[in-house]
């Protein structure tokens, strides 16, 4: 597997086919990030929900909450979840990823990574309500974590890349179609991670 290594203090896009992606790793300063972390640590219901992968049910290795601008639910893993009305944080942080990309997002799920056994498995974000080539932006707050993701069918497409502290992550086009992605679990000692994934429910 193969790192991807973004240098740039702005933007940075790599040459991947069948995907649109886009990286920000200093989208937020230090300052920012630090704050909006503690914000987002306190302010969110956090909820652990038990999900069912082929066949077997165990309780998800990461908590979570949903919001939405509207009241909208959101399903994925067998799992429904209701929506929170949109917070000021939350607001604030969409209204900063609009300045880069003005996409109608009306939903956030938050994900809230504990330590290094919390994780997310191979999957892609392609569920009915998102609709063709769902948009997801994907911004990161704590202990940076690696972002894996594989090509469905050129199996020697597989990268990871190192999702920082106040970093953002675009994923567009026909990512969702061709490609898979993970956190994956780490033996590392690790600290807690927030991710919040922003995206449109059709």
């Amino acid at each position: 597997m193969q790192e991807l290594f973004a240098s740039q203090s702005f933007s940075w896009q790599p040459e991947l086919p069948d995907a649109e992606l886009h990286y920000y790793p200093h989208f937020w300063s230090p300052k920012e990030a630090d704050v909006l972390f503690e914000q987002l640590q306190q302010e969110t219901p956090w909820q652990h929900d038990p999900i069912t992968v082929f066949g077997k049910t165990y309780m998800q290795p990461r908590l979570t909450a949903l919001y939405g601008k509207n009241s909208q639910p959101y399903s994925y893993s067998g799992i429904t979840m209701n929506p929170h009305p949109m917070s000021k944080t939350l607001l604030e942080i969409l209204q900063k990823i609009q300045t880069v990309d003005p996409h109608a997002y009306n939903t956030v799920l938050l994900n809230l990574y504990r330590n290094g056994k919390d994780s997310n498995g191979w999957h892609a974000d392609n569920e009915k309500e998102l609709g063709f080539q769902p948009r997801i932006a994907s911004a990161s707050f704590g202990e940076e974590r690696f972002f894996h993701f594989k090509h469905r069918s050129d199996k020697q497409q597989r990268y990871k890349l190192r999702l920082g502290h106040g970093s953002l992550l675009i994923m567009g086009g026909a990512m969702q179609e061709h490609w898979l992605h993970q956190i994956a679990k780490t033996a590392r000692p690790v600290k807690e991670r927030i991710n919040l994934t922003f995206r449109k429910l059709c």
